[in-house]
């Protein structure tokens, strides 16, 4: 696969290689390859959540933010007590 780069993608690629980083441009491009199918799988893992949360919260499914998170605090402060008598 050929594939042709902007001049300041050249660049970007010869400060990562000065770096020391990197063995040579194909590894750079690799690894930016990597991070953005990691992004996209991200992307779409929050997209799936935020549909799932729209589904419960017309369900009716929803719980009052600062009285959970007050709860969730307490339930931490307690367990974080236990630990500190053990």
């Amino acid at each position: 696969m050929n594939v042709s780069l902007t001049p300041e993608l050249e660049e970007f690629i010869r400060k990562k290689l000065a770096t020391g980083m990197y063995k040579n441009a194909a590894e750079v491009v690799r690894e930016g390859l990597r991070l953005l199918a990691d992004e996209d799988q991200w992307k779409a893992r929050t997209r799936r959540k935020i549909a799932e949360g729209m589904v419960e919260l017309r369900a009716g499914q929803v719980v009052d933010g600062k009285p959970a998170v007050k709860k969730l605090l307490g339930d931490l402060r307690k367990r974080h007590g236990k630990a500190k008598r053990a």
